[in-house]
């Protein structure tokens, strides 16, 4: 009975210590640039041990969507910048729609399509001239397939669309791309859809390590910094970014449109002149930003709204290009074991429970039951004896 008692503990304990660090419905990025990644099957019962929720996509890939059937967590799928032009085709939208979610949406949930990700900090001029025509075509074929109450359209920015981020009161978007931005807000206010950025202040300590306290960007204790317009207080580097783009909206006329956090994280891992990029850093950077999270409460500027995050991410991916920390991201390995300590789960206990044997491949629908695998052989071992 004692090697029961153990399994029975460590299911509570995992059960029990993950749920509490990462419930509250917080978010997570499920990125696929890898080629040693489980099956999605595999990742549904890794997530079911989270007590995860929510979960961004960066594509409609059907194998996700199928093997998420009937589990109760809300999906943001995306369409690849290679399909805006596409998008602005009413008849070519539909069909999209009728085709990537459709086909699911019965039985997974599917709450949010993100047309084009960062586009307005890239180079192209053409694809920021389609997204919101994009965007307004997607939106159309929901409203025509009846779906536009279950699913919004959005976008994902970067937060360097930003010209000017502090003090938050005197946050502002660059203005060559404000043209575009006031198209992408006015859609935003009809169609009640929030304006997603992606956050990571792990850059702004990179790129000047010397003036940027790592305090201030881990969420630890500090005396924070304090804007001289309004006298708020930041002790933390998200929050005032988020409320520096709060300001840049309303700047352009709106005050009804909520901010979320589509991705923020710090890498493991990175390269020599990655400077802060390490596991340790990582660990502090999600778990106090978890922690915080869970407070329900919002930013000094907006302190009624809960900020709204999805970390990224899942897997460390190990096809990304880039440097280093591009690929160590995850707060899992592919084989399932955590990357880093998260809150009150240790790597050693985590260890004992990797992943069952995968089939490293996302087009293969191995539904395998991750407690039969792995732990209902112990239990029998222990009752025959």
């Amino acid at each position: 009975m004692a090697i029961a008692f153990r399994v029975l503990l460590l299911l509570l304990t995992i059960s029990g210590s993950v749920v509490s660090t990462l419930g509250h419905g917080i978010g997570i990025n499920y990125g696929q640039i890898a080629n040693n990644l489980p099956s999605p099957s595999h990742v549904v019962y890794l997530l079911k041990s989270l007590n995860m929720s929510r979960v961004k996509l960066y594509d409609a890939d059907p194998n996700v969507l199928s093997a998420f059937a009937n589990s109760n967590v809300e999906f943001i799928i995306g369409l690849g910048n290679e399909y805006l032009e596409k998008m602005t085709d009413p008849v070519q939208a539909q069909t999209w729609i009728q085709q990537h979610v459709q086909p699911y949406i019965s039985q997974t949930k599917i709450t949010c399509i993100t047309v084009g990700n960062e586009i307005l900090t890239g180079n192209d001029t053409q694809l920021m001239s389609y997204l919101v025509p994009a965007m307004q075509g997607v939106y159309a074929s929901l409203v025509n397939l009846g779906l536009s109450k279950e699913v919004y359209v959005t976008t994902a920015h970067s937060i360097g669309i930003l010209g000017n981020s502090f003090p938050p009161s005197a946050g502002a978007f660059r203005q060559d791309l404000a043209v575009y931005i006031q198209r992408i807000l006015a859609f935003h206010s009809q169609t009640g859809s929030p304006f997603l950025i992606n956050a990571y202040p792990f850059f702004a300590y990179k790129d000047n390590p010397g003036q940027v306290p790592l305090e201030y960007v881990l969420f630890q204790p500090n005396p924070g910094m304090k804007d001289p317009a309004t006298n708020l207080n930041y002790d933390n580097m998200l929050y005032a970014q988020i409320d520096a783009v709060y300001t840049a909206i309303k700047a352009m006329g709106h005050t009804d449109i909520q901010v979320k956090v589509s991705e923020t994280g710090w890498p493991s891992k990175g390269d020599s002149n990655e400077v802060g990029a390490s596991a340790d850093n990582a660990r502090l950077y999600n778990t106090n930003l978890l922690n915080l999270i869970q407070k329900n409460q919002g930013t000094p500027a907006k302190p009624s709204v809960p900020v709204d995050i999805y970390v990224f991410a899942l897997f460390n991916e190990n096809l990304k290009p880039g440097p280093s920390s591009e690929r160590n991201y995850g707060l899992y390995y592919p084989n399932g074991t955590l990357v880093y300590d998260i809150g009150s789960v240790s790597l050693s206990s985590q260890s004992y429970l990797p992943l069952p044997h995968m089939e490293y491949s996302a087009s293969k629908k191995n539904v395998i039951s991750f407690f039969n695998i792995l732990l209902l052989p112990i239990l029998e071992g222990v009752v025959k004896r």
